[in-house]
Order: structure tokens, then sequence, then C-alpha cells
């Protein structure tokens, strides 16, 4: 049965004339005569009954023209569909953020791609940077921005911008008067350590294993909100990114010897054809200007 064959039946039922239905179709009517036999062949019987200059539907056509109708409106409303995905009209995008990455450094080019495409139907999964590349892995993310140093081979990551680390701790702690923190002065602070940091892939990446030796780990927690807040109460320091949106009056300094750097990047499944949603938002990806102020 093809999609040609229920267009013609309809044709007829709705002007139970083949002239005239051939004449709706654009077609010539030899054709739409055969098209509606094979279809009465597939269907085992008569969709109607032919009387000199009258054509009605026999009792298998009206059996029949419900579920063809319905047929026939499922196809149709199936390619206005993919006609607008391909014209971006509707075009839903999975999109990937660290949870580390503040958004301040990436609303701007939410803003141009919203401006760009209207319609685009964006679906935001936040999330630790081992889970977002699971989920990358999986199929269920389009593309993600993710700063981890490493990434499995079936992954693309191009890189967009690099920040670096740096020791956040509450006013009036003896690092505020330091231009810099070098490592070997974290060695007896008390830490919060935040659950979510990518840090430890960091710091293995330059060959040190333990990010946290000497350090009094008195706090974990997910949330980044609990951390910073318990920083303010006084209640130790933590590593962070350099861009991470910071509570009022929470004080910062660079970490150095050794200098901890970390690349977010532009993480899609190599080989992979993109939709239209993803190429328009990997295209401005590539275009903007990361490393203006924020």
């Amino acid at each position: 049965m093809e999609m040609h064959q229920i267009r013609y039946f309809l044709a007829v039922c709705d002007t139970l004339n083949f002239t005239r239905a051939a004449e709706r179709c654009n077609v010539a009517q030899p054709s739409l005569t055969k098209a509606v036999r094979k279809l009465e062949e597939e269907l085992g019987g008569e969709l109607f009954r032919r009387e000199r200059n009258l054509t009605h539907l026999t009792d298998l056509g009206r059996l029949m023209r419900p579920f063809l109708e319905q047929t026939y409106a499922t196809a149709e409303a199936a390619k206005e569909e993919a006609a607008s995905f391909g014209r971006l009209e509707k075009a839903p995008l999975n999109l990937g953020i660290m949870c580390t990455i503040g958004p301040s450094r990436v609303i701007g080019l939410m803003n141009d791609l919203s401006e760009k495409v209207p319609n685009l139907d964006i679906h935001l999964h936040e999330g630790a940077g081992r889970f977002l590349v699971e989920s990358m892995m999986k199929g269920e993310l389009d593309v993600a921005l993710i700063g981890l140093p490493q990434f499995p081979d079936r992954l693309d990551a191009l890189p967009l911008y690099r920040e670096r680390y740096v020791v956040a701790f509450p006013p009036g702690h003896r690092f505020e008067a330091l231009p810099v923190v070098p490592m070997r002065e974290m060695s007896g602070e008390d830490y919060l350590q935040r659950i979510n940091c990518e840090f430890p892939d960091h710091f293995a990446d330059l060959g040190i294993a333990e990010p946290y030796d000497g350090l009094n780990v008195r706090y974990r927690s997910e949330r980044e909100e609990w951390i910073q807040a318990m920083i303010m109460a006084g209640m130790g320091c933590a590593f962070m990114p350099e861009y991470m949106p910071l509570f009022p009056g929470l004080k910062t300094r660079v970490v150095t010897e050794p200098e901890v750097l970390r690349e977010i990047k532009l993480v899609t499944v190599a080989g992979r054809r993109f939709p239209p949603a993803v190429a328009a938002f990997v295209r401005l990806a590539k275009a903007y200007d990361w490393h203006a102020p924020h």
C-alpha cells in the first residue's frame, strides 16, 4: 500500500467521480484508476461500485475509509513536522552544561541563538562532567559544554576557552594578603570539598595524584551555594573555577605552583551528522567571543 493510492482513494470518496478525482490529484484518470484497483487487490475486495456515471462506496470501502483517512492524515502531519524541523521552525536541542560552568559565561551565546533561531526548543541538562559524558555516549544529549581534560574516542571535543582555578575564602582570611596562593600554602587549611568539582582530574593531568594532600577536609556537598555559604561563614575554603558566579563578598586568589587550568570544550559525538538545531548551536558557539567580559 502506497500513500498515493490512499490519496487517490480519498479523492474518489469525496467526489464519487473518477474523472474529477483525477483532476483534483493532478493525475491522468487511467493512472488513478489503476492505483485504486491495485489498492483493492491489496485489501481483498472492491472499494467502489461503478454504475454508469454513478460511483458508490462498497461496504468494504466504507469500512476502510476512516482507517485510510487516519493513515493519510498521520503521514501528512509527519511530513509537516519534518519540514518544520528542517526549516528550524520547531527544532529541539538537548544541551548539556557542566554544573560548574557559570551561566554568565553561556547566557550571551544562548541569547544569540534565540535571536537567530527563535523557535528553537532547548532543554538544558546540568550535571557533573563525567555524568554528561555518559549521557553523550548514550545518545541522550545532542551537544555539551564540558571542562574535563580527557574524553572517550567516540566524542569530539572542540576547545572554546580556558580558565584558571582559584581558592575561595572568607573576608579577613590570611590569603587576602597574598597576590596568589601557592599550593603549599593550603597545607593545614580547613577545606570544603565540592563533590562535583573536576579539579582532581586536572590536577592528575599534571601528574599529581592527590590535590587535597595536607588539607583538613571538613565538609562535602554537591551544592555550590552550600559550599559558598559555608565559606562566607568562615568554615573553610575551596578550590573552584575562575569564572564561577560567587556570593557577594567572597574572596578569591589564583592557585599557583602548580597553576591549574581547565579548558571548556564543545563536545559532540564523533561522526554523527548534525541535525539543524545542533548545527546552528555548533556554528554560533565556534563564532562566539568567549574571551570577552561576561
